[in-house]
């Protein structure tokens, strides 16, 4: 499956159980395990379970099976590695206490310097 059409079926599933806060980083060439990082929030623990398995569903349906799944069981942080795209799913305070997505900022702006 094209990564654009892969990265559809990501956003998709996402905004079926009321995602937010969604945004993608494209880091083609820049790591050799994936090709895109896809972040949302959700506003519970119930909620971004939820959101994972609506993309696990929805990205089987699609005929790409998940290479694997952390978090699930507690539901603050879940991560659906679907081999080009990896998903993570996160209430807020993970997410700002973590802010992945600017390290990888930064480290894309450092490349490009």
């Amino acid at each position: 499956m094209q990564l654009e059409a892969l990265q559809q079926v990501v956003i998709d599933a996402m905004q079926d159980v009321k995602a937010f806060d969604i945004k993608t980083i494209n880091v083609q060439g820049r790591h050799s395990l994936t090709d895109m990082l896809i972040f949302a929030s959700g506003r519970s623990d119930r909620q971004v379970r939820a959101i994972a398995k609506q993309i696990i569903e929805k990205s089987k349906q699609a005929g790409v099976r998940p290479l694997g799944v952390e978090g699930l069981d507690t539901g603050d942080w879940v991560l659906v590695d679907l081999g080009d795209i990896v998903a993570h799913i996160m209430l807020p305070p993970v997410r700002d206490f973590y802010n992945i997505e600017r390290l990888w900022e930064v480290e894309m702006a450092d490349a490009t310097s």
